[in-house]
């Protein structure tokens, strides 16, 4: 009964997103393209995939940033597709994940304008999924009350701004702490949203989340070795949910260094090898393994918004892999061309 109700609305939306799936590059396909020795070849090896002519009618020579922007934009394309057809709830679920691309782009511009950047540069680098109309304004905004007043207040980020009010003056660390407060009250709003869908989005959609908060937790206590973040603005910027929450996320913030983060992150089972080097795989890479064995099991469930969420993530790792590879050809650092991480 609930597949029912559930593909009336979503079902065409969620068939077309299995099959954005299947299209995903294959271990085959992974494994030619790390045997191409030119960015030419590696054009042609991904022509014969669902990227097809995506690199056709490039002006000039190819460029590791270029497959990466064509790759992207391929991205952008299938997503605001899915999200022209969607209705209610979905297209509030499918919005919810494009704020996080307009927090960053946030962070980039008043970032970039602090020291001095080319404003059309900087907007050029800025995530289309994140776009709103009010973004180049950001340029001019000199302190967080005039950012707030004049840029974001008619976004859907402005209920998120209220706790950023306090920081009055725009420099290097306030910025961060604006971006991961506007993280934590971006992550809190969708965990509530999601906890109130239908079963199975509610509980896939809820774990997924959770990793996402429980990460961010983890690098905000890495990030504050060595600032003026106290222990209180550490819990401050932390979401209030996920596997570390309540006893892990106080550990995190009064840890003094690299070991106490480790003994309490890998307390919790899902974490458990994620400080493990041995293998040249970062915390970063261990990161980024996790949240793709994540992805491939909300995969195996249907009737479900999470497999659009599954999806997004699992294509940014796909561009991420496709960049990598990219960057060791062009480069001519083969021994490192293996070290992508694997998708599906």
């Amino acid at each position: 009964m609930e597949g029912i109700f559930f593909n009336g609305n979503n079902g065409y939306i969620e068939g077309i997103v299995r099959g954005y799936r299947s299209g995903l590059l294959t271990s085959a396909v992974y494994s030619n393209l790390t045997q191409c020795d030119t960015l030419e070849d590696l054009k042609l090896q991904l022509s014969a995939t669902d990227y097809g002519n995506f690199l056709a009618n490039v002006p000039g020579s190819l460029s590791t940033s270029i497959i990466a922007e064509k790759a992207t934009q391929k991205l952008i394309e299938e997503f605001r597709y899915i999200r022209a057809q969607a209705v209610q709830p979905l297209s509030k679920f499918m919005d919810f994940i494009t704020y996080a691309y307009m927090i960053d782009n946030v962070a980039l511009l008043i970032t970039g304008t602090l020291h001095e950047r080319d404003t059309h540069e900087l907007l050029e680098r800025c995530h289309p999924l994140g776009w709103f109309e009010s973004l180049p304004a950001l340029c001019v905004a000199t302190n967080v009350e005039e950012l707030y007043n004049t840029v974001l207040i008619d976004t859907p980020l402005a209920p998120y701004f209220k706790d950023c009010l306090s920081a009055a003056d725009l420099d290097d660390l306030n910025i961060e702490i604006i971006r991961n407060t506007l993280y934590r009250a971006y992550l809190e709003d969708f965990y509530a949203f999601c906890k109130n869908l239908s079963h199975p989005s509610n509980e896939i959609m809820t774990s997924l989340l959770e990793f996402e908060a429980d990460r961010r937790v983890i690098n905000i206590s890495l990030n504050s070795f060595g600032t003026e973040i106290t222990r209180d603005e550490r819990l401050q910027l932390s979401p209030k949910f996920g596997k570390l929450y309540p006893s892990g996320t106080e550990a995190l913030a009064s840890a003094d260094d690299i070991e106490q983060v480790r003994i309490t992150v890998e307390s919790v089972g899902d974490y458990k090898g994620f400080f493990d080097t041995s293998n040249n795989k970062s915390l970063e890479d261990h990161f980024y393994l996790r949240e793709m064995e994540l992805c491939r099991n909300a995969f195996t469930q249907q009737f479900t918004y999470s497999a659009i969420w599954a999806w997004v993530k699992a294509k940014e790792q796909e561009i991420r892999n496709i960049t990598w590879i990219a960057e060791c050809i062009a480069q001519n650092q083969k021994e490192r061309i293996q070290n992508y991480i694997s998708v599906f």
